[in-house]
């Protein structure tokens, strides 16, 4: 009895289709006509959109992998101008070193050669000083003997012969050193 019912109010009554308001042949149509849009986009639209996608994905890949090598090459000439930069301020320090080493050296032969000058400039001094008293005495000997000749020549009240008066003189100056 409820399968008689049941076929009962189909007959009778609209379907589930046709009392939402489908229509059956429009539906139909707008199915194949979906499907041919899909047919459509995936023969012409989907094969040219999926290659620009990929192309697009490939330089976006390319570009950090480029990205990548540009930052790796970045590090090594970051890591290589630190290098320099070190082997540069240990070239300094050397130099620097170096000339501070040169420096004392040439200050130290400076000063040798000052102090062998100074003692040189003494040497000669001390030698220019001796000639001079040298000098001295014998001007002084000679004054003295023809001060001694004078005043003998007075006292004795003659002149004395230069050979007679050196014997006298030479005579008195031995008595006065002994």
């Amino acid at each position: 009895m409820l399968h008689t019912a049941v076929m009962f109010a189909s007959s009778s009554e609209p379907g589930l289709f046709e009392a939402l308001g489908v229509n059956w042949k429009l539906l139909v149509e707008q199915g194949i006509a979906f499907l041919i849009l899909v047919w459509a986009l995936a023969k012409f639209v989907y094969p040219t959109l999926i290659k620009s996608i990929d192309d697009r994905r490939n330089a976006i890949e390319a570009g950090l992998k480029e990205a990548k090598q540009s930052q790796e090459a970045l590090e090594k000439a970051e890591a290589k101008v630190a290098e320099l930069l070190e082997q540069a301020r240990a070239d300094a320090d050397e130099v620097l070193a170096r000339s501070h080493k040169e420096a004392a050296v040439m200050v130290a032969d400076a000063e040798t050669k000052a102090k062998a000058r100074a003692e040189q400039i003494v040497v000669d001094a001390r030698s220019q000083l001796a000639v001079e008293v040298s000098k001295a005495r014998q001007e002084l000997k000679n004054e003295t003997i023809k001060l001694v000749a004078a005043a003998t020549e007075h006292v004795i009240g003659e002149k004395l012969d230069e050979r007679k008066d050196a014997s006298l003189i030479k005579a008195g100056l031995e008595k006065e050193r002994k």
